[in-house]
């Protein structure tokens, strides 16, 4: 199986993405950013492939550091 991890510690994030690209498009994801959990819900399913995210970032302050490091993420784990 075609399977990745990453983890991603900032001063504002730490992100941990697990990423199996044979998988049948199971997800579980708790980034504390509701419409970007849905949309990588739509990236595994749609994709069928099995994607993990689990994130802690500055949301006191705005998502901005969350949702870049999971996408730098998510695409080291691609």
């Amino acid at each position: 199986m075609r399977q990745s991890e990453i983890n991603r510690n900032t001063l504002e994030t730490r992100i941990t993405v697990r990423l199996n690209v044979d998988g049948s498009g199971k997800s579980r994801l708790a980034t504390g950013v509701p419409f970007l959990d849905h949309m990588l819900d739509q990236i595994a399913r749609h994709g069928m492939i099995d994607l993990e995210v689990e994130a802690q970032g500055d949301l006191h302050i705005d998502a901005h550091h969350t949702v870049e490091d999971i996408g730098i993420s998510l695409g080291q784990a691609l």
